[in-house]
């Protein structure tokens, strides 16, 4: 989706004048996000006693990265939506609607809300991610550089919202009422539509009409058909889990399989559709490499919310003059690290030059994510007699946020660089079903610790992470020739 005439002549950096009004937006999109995960998996695992859900560790840490991977699933129909029916000004509205709903589901403490209030902040999200992510490149002006430079800025400043979530709703939720703190989710999604509405004009063209619209019968055609099969998944499979009536592993399963294998295929038909060129199809090639190898970034990441909020709350001493730290205030400290070590990766790139490019970046970010891990194997074997001190999971949270800094806006330049003219929302949406591919995978790797020692599964996967993050590494020659020069 490229920026109309005025918008790009006007935007001296590269960025559009509407582009501050979508930060902000997406600002509170990102507070209810975060403000969710931090404390969705503590609520799953609290006693019935205590308000939650009293789950086991493994099943609840199951459940959220369900929940984490459709998110990223459901970019792929949300990101067709925009660019072809909806336009991506439409699917930002829509979407916030959807999340800010399935919040205030969630916010009513009712029994057998929870998976209905998930599926509606999961389609929301759908809608929301993809569509913001292609305005942001539609007022960024054209050129790859434009284009890394506005999502770097993009993604530093939403981690503001990253940071004051889980201090907001964790607070709420762990000392107050659980549901209260879902409810403070929804009245940042609320503020987010608002904000969205009302800066509408400085929009330009952006986002106004679909990029590619499909014709108006076709297009009711199809949304007949979604509607008739997400009726189906829901009566096969959410109505009888949440009854109690189909196992919640078998449901998971399911979806675990569908994650890792509709990334793949997607790209491969759209390799088979690209324009007439070998250069087109090696660059997207080369993009299924990297997104393929970024998915095991994304599988430790993840797991901040899950693994890590569980370490924190049973194995890491929180005591800080007498007041106990709430354990959901420890994912604040990954976006305070990325706010604080962004300006110096930035001056590295800037020095190192063209030769810190895409598949270096990504090779960074694996290795650091791996490392982050094996300090974690560490830090477990010590918690064995007695909590340890929270230097441990600061340290595991500054080697992946430097990583994540590395990665993540890289990787939304290359998939609106490499995307084919008309599919821009759709690739990255694709961007974020690798992330879903490692989310679910580690989600289901946490069972291990059933039958292994924790050390020793954070020991497994901070190796294969570095194993893979080392293959980049080796193959980033390879990789440049694929990719080419990116436009």
């Amino acid at each position: 989706m490229s920026a109309t005439p005025a918008v790009a002549v006007r935007s001296g950096r590269g960025r559009g004048p509407g582009f501050g009004t979508l930060l902000a937006v997406d600002l509170w999109e990102r507070f209810s996000f975060f403000g969710m995960a931090a404390i969705l998996v503590l609520y799953l695992t609290a006693s019935e006693a205590r308000g939650g859900m009293g789950m086991a560790p493994q099943t609840a840490t199951a459940v959220f990265a369900a929940y984490m991977s459709l998110s990223f699933m459901a970019g792929l129909p949300g990101g067709w939506l925009a660019d072809r029916v909806l336009g991506a000004r439409r699917a930002v509205l829509l979407g916030g609607v959807l999340i800010t709903c399935g919040h205030a589901v969630l916010a009513v403490p009712v029994p057998g809300t929870l998976y209905a209030g998930l599926l509606l902040v999961v389609a929301g999200t759908g809608l929301v991610k993809p569509a913001m992510a292609a305005m942001v490149a539609g007022v960024s002006g054209d050129g790859a550089g434009r284009r890394e430079a506005a999502f770097s800025l993009f993604y530093l400043c939403i981690q503001v919202s990253a940071l004051v979530a889980p201090v907001v709703t964790g607070l709420l939720a762990e000392r107050v009422a659980w549901h209260l703190g879902f409810a403070a989710a929804a009245v940042g999604m609320t503020a987010g539509l608002v904000q969205f509405a009302l800066g509408r004009r400085r929009y330009g063209d952006v986002g106004a009409r679909p990029a590619r619209p499909v014709p108006h019968a076709e297009a009711a055609t199809m949304l007949r058909r979604a509607a008739g099969a997400t009726a189906a998944v829901a009566a096969l499979l959410v109505v009888p889990a949440s009854l109690g009536l189909l196992p919640l592993p078998a449901v998971l399963a399911v979806l675990g399989l569908t994650t890792v294998t509709l990334p793949f295929w997607y790209l491969r038909s759209l390799r088979r559709a690209a324009p007439p060129g070998e250069g087109n199809r090696r660059q997207l090639a080369g993009f299924t490499a990297l997104m393929a190898a970024s998915a095991a970034f994304w599988m430790i990441f993840a797991q901040s919310g899950s693994v890590l909020s569980l370490f924190a709350e049973r194995h890491t001493d929180r005591d800080v003059l007498g007041f106990e730290v709430p354990a959901s205030w420890f994912q604040s400290v990954h976006p305070l690290f990325v706010l604080l070590a962004a300006p110096f990766v930035a001056r590295l790139w800037r020095r190192a030059g063209p030769r810190v490019d895409v598949p270096v970046k990504f090779a960074g970010a694996l290795i650091a994510a791996g490392l982050s891990f094996v300090l974690m194997a560490v830090a477990t074997r010590l918690a064995e007699h007695g909590p340890v001190g929270p230097y441990w999971l600061l340290l595991v949270y500054l080697l992946y946020s430097c990583g994540e800094i590395a990665l993540a806006p890289a990787g939304l330049a290359l998939a609106a660089a490499v995307a084919p003219p008309g599919s821009t929302s759709r690739l990255l949406a694709v961007n974020g079903l690798f992330g879903a591919v490692g989310v679910v995978v580690g989600g289901q790797l946490f069972r291990l610790t059933a039958v292994l020692p924790l050390a020793a599964y954070f020991l497994l996967l901070g190796g294969c992470v570095l194993a893979v993050g080392t293959a980049v590494a080796l193959g980033t020659p390879r990789l440049r020739r694929m990719l080419g020069a990116m436009r």
